[in-house]
């Protein structure tokens, strides 16, 4: 009887037994999970919010030709109006010409090149303004809203000093006292700071009171966070954004009010170039030439409009009721 092993087909149970052990033995397929999607936040709810808003758009394109037109002037004229050689009171008052866009003002300089570079000083001291106001009234806010007590009593009662203080008639004391002063256009900004923190002084108290019984700062209380990092980690992320949005709506003010100053003649000196100035100078001739006045009006009006209506888009964006 031969040893060799007979070969015939597999029983039916030994494949059904082969096969339940390969199926236990392999492992299970990996599926890939989708990675969780990042928890949005009020910034990118706002972000993603601004990029719909063709307002926001339209103001933003606005703002940034005008910052283009304020640092970089010789993009949009070649004419140096600081330069006395440009100006001709033969030409006085003549209406536009070729190379002269906007016709010529009272000493017959060129009205265009003058509003190009009139841009920068109006929009500097707003920005400066903006800035300083924001900085200062919100760190004093935050400080006064985090610690309360006495520190609260005596800063509110400042700031009420300040609010009683008329707005035109302290910013007009301050700049004709110091104007001689060799401070500049600086001289407008220091005047318009003193008298403009106070109001976003009271915002920022306002919303770091209200931020402060949230849970988010009693469970950092309970965790042993100490007030500073309360104060600059929890309590101002979530209070600035309607200082953000009171300093956008301002800045417009700001250009304005420079306008007035200069308008008045306390606010930025000749041979020194603002909206307002120019305004001043062309006023007395308006019937008999208009248009050295009507041009930086116009200017000055789209600046603050565009300023206005960015400070509108953004309020309305970072403001969840408002949605």
């Amino acid at each position: 009887m031969s040893d060799t092993p007979q070969v015939g087909p597999v029983p039916q149970e030994t494949r059904t037994l082969t096969t339940d052990k390969q199926a236990v033995a392999s492992p299970p397929p990996v599926k890939h999970r989708k990675k969780p999607a990042k928890s949005a936040s009020l910034w990118s709810d706002a972000w993603h919010d601004l990029r719909r808003r063709p307002m926001f758009i339209f103001s933003l394109v606005l703002i940034s030709i005008l910052l283009v037109m304020s640092f970089w002037p010789s993009l949009f004229t070649s004419i140096d109006p600081f330069d006395a050689r440009t100006c001709e009171l033969s030409t006085a008052r003549q209406g536009p010409s070729p190379g002269h866009l906007f016709g010529r003002d009272n000493l017959g300089c060129d009205v265009f090149a003058r509003t190009i570079y009139g841009a920068k000083n109006s929009i500097l001291i707003g920005v400066t303004t903006t800035a300083i106001t924001a900085l200062v009234g919100g760190l004093l806010g935050l400080i006064a809203g985090t610690r309360g007590g006495l520190t609260d009593t005596v800063t509110s009662r400042i700031t009420e000093v300040f609010f009683a203080i008329p707005s035109i008639l302290g910013a007009l004391l301050i700049t004709a006292t110091f104007r001689n002063a060799g401070l500049g256009v600086w001289i407008v900004v220091i005047a318009l700071s003193i008298l403009a923190w106070p109001m976003t002084f009271r915002i920022m108290r306002a919303a770091v009171l209200t931020a402060r019984s949230q849970d988010f700062v009693l469970a950092a209380r309970a965790l042993g966070a100490g007030q500073s990092r309360i104060m600059f980690r929890h309590l101002l992320p979530n209070s600035v954004a309607p200082v953000i949005v009171v300093a956008t709506i301002n800045l417009g003010g700001f250009i304005a009010a420079e306008a007035a100053l200069s308008f008045l003649g306390v606010g930025v000196q000749s041979p020194d170039i603002s909206w307002g100035l120019m305004i001043a100078d062309a006023r007395n001739r308006f019937l008999e030439a208009p248009l050295p006045l009507v041009f930086p009006a116009v200017f000055l009006s789209i600046t603050v409009l565009a300023f206005i209506m960015l400070g509108d888009a953004v309020r309305d964006a970072l403001d969840p009721k408002l949605r």
